[in-house]
């Protein structure tokens, strides 16, 4: 029996090459499409075909239509930074936005219609009650978050026209890694917490916590964070329920129904890794919400799925992701000194 042929744009990036992984264990054919801007090339399983393109230009996404035949879509490729998006939106509006709008006409042309749509709880800005459930009214507060308003929207309307399947997946804070220790979270300038603590553990350098005078128990903004297998595991979930046709055209939270302080993520990383973080405070950021915490009620009932890893299992994963990254540079350095 023909294996489905799955397309993941953004595909060698931090989610998308665990998400590659996850579907050939599962029996599917996936076939990678990134430009290489932010994600990288040894990240993608061997075997796996990795097309270069620009969802910006049309005639490079036509092309992966025109070589392979995908069956569905699973779509990652973005630019994620929130500071960046502020101070430089069109980059973002044209990314992801334009790259969207690319896609879904690449995938008219070539008949396909089934997508599984990376979004974001930034969607809901600050919310009015947690945990947040689907029908929180949104309230974008930077061009990223409004990004994600916009292609959902496009989205919904192509389904309204009978032109696309589709479920959209609201991601909280996404951390962790492969228990392999090859891949995981790798940039120059991490913008979330958890690699910004074992960065400053790693470089011996203070861990800057903005604000402690929230309305939190320990005055520290709240976050909910979910394991990358566990996001990978819900979207297997969503394109098996495309494919059967039982669910589609939604919007889901994936999140893990509690949430952790600064404070508490750092104490938590200091139990599991053995070693102390060192602290300064700084005054609150602008923008920064005081708790955000998804409901993943929708997801049980739609998708069957449930979070199976915690904080903890969180932290131990990303670690070793960042142990194996130090071995590997030691290692490179000590060839070249030979």
């Amino acid at each position: 029996m023909k294996k489905k042929m799955i397309l993941v744009t953004g595909g060698a990036g931090y989610i998308g090459s665990h998400m590659a992984r996850l579907l050939l264990d599962g029996g599917y054919a996936p076939v990678i499409f990134d430009n290489l801007s932010t994600g990288h090339r040894e990240f993608i399983p061997a075997g796996v075909p990795l097309v270069k393109g620009d969802l910006r230009r049309l005639d490079d996404i036509r092309k992966v239509f025109r070589k392979f035949s995908i069956d569905a879509v699973i779509h990652y490729a973005a630019v994620i930074v929130v500071p960046e998006s502020v101070s430089d939106p069109l980059k973002y509006y044209d990314n992801n936005v334009t790259g969207t709008l690319n896609l879904l006409r690449a995938m008219e042309e070539a008949g396909v219609r089934r997508i599984v749509f990376s979004s974001s709880a930034c969607v809901y800005g600050e919310p009015l009650k947690n945990p947040i459930l689907e029908d929180e009214p949104l309230k974008v507060a930077n061009p990223y978050g409004a990004t994600k308003v916009i292609a959902e929207q496009i989205l919904g309307d192509m389904a309204r026209a009978g032109k696309v399947d589709f479920i959209a997946l609201r991601y909280f804070n996404v951390a962790g890694a492969h228990p392999s220790g090859d891949i995981g979270i790798k940039m120059e300038k991490p913008t979330h917490l958890i690699p910004n603590v074992m960065r400053s553990i790693l470089l011996q350098q203070a861990l800057t916590v903005f604000g402690t005078d929230y309305d939190t128990p320990d005055g520290s903004c709240v976050r909910d964070y979910i394991h990358v297998l566990d996001l990978c595991d819900a979207h297997l979930l969503a394109l098996l329920k495309l494919f059967t046709g039982r669910v589609k055209n939604e919007m889901i939270n994936l999140g893990n129904g509690r949430g952790f302080s600064v404070k508490e993520v750092i104490k938590t990383t200091e139990k599991v890794i053995g070693r102390p973080v060192s602290v300064i405070y700084g005054p609150r950021r602008p923008g920064d919400c005081v708790k955000v915490v998804a409901s993943f009620a929708k997801a049980r009932k739609l998708l069957g799925w449930k979070p199976s890893r915690d904080l903890q299992e969180i932290i131990a994963s990303a670690w070793a992701w960042e142990m194996a990254q130090e071995k590997a540079a030691n290692s490179f350095h000590s060839r070249s000194k030979a």
